[in-house]
């Protein structure tokens, strides 16, 4: 899966934080780990909306 990155640090730290935390519990409420790291990394709207559908992606293609 191609996704073209954004480039700001805080964007950055959140999908690692995220990644981590599904790591640690695969049965994690992944929306839920989202909006946590919208607000933990003071995400622009542009860099949650990404977020969420870097992540809404990525389940999708797990389901398949």
């Amino acid at each position: 899966m191609n996704t073209v990155m954004p480039e700001g640090e805080s964007i950055k730290k959140a999908i690692q934080w995220v990644s981590e935390k599904l790591e640690e519990n695969r049965e994690a409420n992944v929306v839920a780990l989202v909006n946590r790291a919208i607000s933990r990394f003071d995400l622009s709207p542009k860099d949650a909306e990404f977020l969420l559908r870097f992540y809404k992606k990525r389940e999708c293609a797990c389901n398949s």
